[in-house]
């Protein structure tokens, strides 16, 4: 995507932002939200699976090359091969070791 095309979006956004009536308004934002949940699950399947192409079972990018090529944090790549999805609030938690 180009950054007109980048541009383009986020001017749409802004403009629904700009609605006025405030029903209208938070009725385009509803739409907007649920049409995006299907969208982020098919986003997120095609770049993990773009992740896991570039680094090509060891023989590829690393975790660090991946992330600088696809301008996205270092901890995203490693969550694709960690198999975490969604918030942290979901991801297992490390089990410490009991205190005296």
């Amino acid at each position: 995507m180009s950054e007109e095309e980048v541009r383009q979006v986020s001017d749409a956004l802004d403009a629904v932002e700009r609605i006025a009536d405030p029903e209208a308004r938070v009725r385009a934002k509803s739409r907007i939200m649920a049409d995006q949940v299907r969208r982020n699950r098919e986003w997120s399947a095609e770049r993990s699976a773009l992740i896991r192409d570039l680094w090509d079972g060891g023989n590829g990018l690393s975790y660090r090359e991946i992330a600088a090529r696809l301008d996205i944090k270092l901890s995203t790549v490693q969550d694709v091969f960690r198999a975490y999805k969604g918030s942290g609030a979901h991801r297992p938690r490390v089990s410490k070791p009991p205190t005296e």
